[in-house]
């Protein structure tokens, strides 16, 4: 049985995510300077993903 083609063009595609995961925001605070070790890892101000 073969894979319908909708879903072999899914796998090559690479969208944008909104949303990142707590350690990517952290990492991504401690580059602009706004977290250093030893703050709290729950409660994080928001951040947008970079481009």
């Amino acid at each position: 049985m073969s894979m319908h083609p909708s879903l072999k063009l899914a796998s090559k595609i690479r969208t944008r995510r909104n949303v990142l995961k707590r350690f990517e925001r952290v990492e991504l605070l401690k580059k602009l300077g706004r977290w250093s070790d030893g703050d709290k890892v729950l409660g994080l101000p928001k951040t947008k993903p970079e481009d």
